[in-house]
C-alpha cells in the first residue's frame, strides 16, 4: 500500500492549490469532493437517496443533481447537512480506498474538506491542514463563487473551528502569502517526508528523491521539527 496523506482544511482555505503542488512533486491525488460528485450522478443509489431525502426541487433539468440548490438547503441547516454525509459519505469512503489501493505512485494525497469527521483521515500516514485567516476564507468565495457576503460568511461559519483541524495536523500551511510562500512550504514538507522515509532505512529510493513503490513504511511518520512553519498563499 502507498503512503497516505490526508489534505483538509475549511472551505477555500487553499486545499486544492496544495493538491496541485504535490502532484507536481509526484504524488497521486483523490480530491474526494470530486468523488462525491461522482457518486451523486443520476443513476445511483446515492442520486436517489438525495432526491427522496430533499426533493426534485434539487435536481437540475437533465436530472443530475444541481449542487447550488443543494448547497443552499444543507448550508443554512446543520440536521440537513447532517442527513447528506450519511448518505453521501459511506459509498465516498468506499471509492476512496478503491482508488488508494490503484494508485500507481508510492505516495497519495486524498484532498477532503471533512476528513477528520468522517473518520478517513484515522486511517492514513499523515494528516496535513491549510488554513487561513476566515476573512480570506470569505474574500475567496466573494470572488471565485460569486457569493454574496453573507453567503460567505454562513458557509465558513457552518463549519468547525479552524483551529480543532490544526490541533491534529502533522503539517499545517498557512496561506494568507503568496503564492511562492506556499510552494515553499509545501516543498520543504515534502522534503521533510522524503528525508523521515530516508531515516527509516526505506529501501529502493528512486534518483529524484521520491520513494519506490515497492518500499514498506511505517505507519504516521513523525514529522520533523519545523515542517510546514511559515505562510503562503492558497487559492484552492
Amino acid at each position: 500500500m502507498p503512503y497516505v496523506i490526508g489534505l483538509t482544511g475549511n472551505i477555500a482555505t487553499g486545499k486544492s492549490t496544495v493538491a496541485r503542488m504535490l502532484r507536481d512533486l509526484g504524488a497521486t491525488v483523490i480530491d474526494a469532493d470530486r468523488v462525491a460528485h461522482e457518486v451523486m450522478r443520476a443513476g445511483t443509489p446515492v442520486h436517489r437517496a438525495v432526491v427522496v431525502t430533499f426533493g426534485p426541487q434539487v435536481l437540475r433539468p437533465d436530472g443530475e443533481i444541481d449542487r447550488a440548490r443543494l448547497g443552499a438547503v444543507v448550508f443554512s441547516d446543520p440536521q440537513a447537512l447532517a442527513r447528506l454525509e450519511v448518505i453521501v459519505h459511506p459509498a465516498v469512503l468506499e471509492e476512496v480506498a478503491r482508488r488508494i489501493a490503484a494508485a500507481p505512485t508510492p505516495v497519495v494525497v486524498v484532498e477532503a474538506i471533512k476528513l477528520i469527521e468522517s473518520g478517513m483521515a484515522d486511517a492514513f500516514d499523515a494528516l496535513w491542514v491549510t488554513t487561513c485567516p476566515s476573512e480570506e476564507q470569505v474574500r475567496r468565495l466573494m470572488a471565485r463563487r460569486g457569493l454574496s457576503r453573507s453567503d460567505a460568511e454562513q458557509r465558513v461559519n457552518a463549519q468547525p473551528p479552524q483551529e480543532a483541524k490544526i490541533a491534529r495536523a502533522d503539517v499545517v500551511i498557512h496561506t494568507d502569502g503568496s503564492l511562492e510562500e506556499t510552494r515553499a512550504q509545501v516543498e520543504a514538507a515534502w522534503r521533510a517526508l522524503m528525508h523521515a522515509l530516508t531515516e527509516a532505512t526505506l529501501p529502493g529510493l528512486a534518483a529524484d528523491g521520491r520513494p519506490s513503490p515497492t518500499s514498506p513504511h511505517p505507519r504516521r511518520l513523525p514529522s520533523p521539527a519545523g515542517a510546514g512553519e511559515g505562510k503562503g498563499l492558497g487559492e484552492g
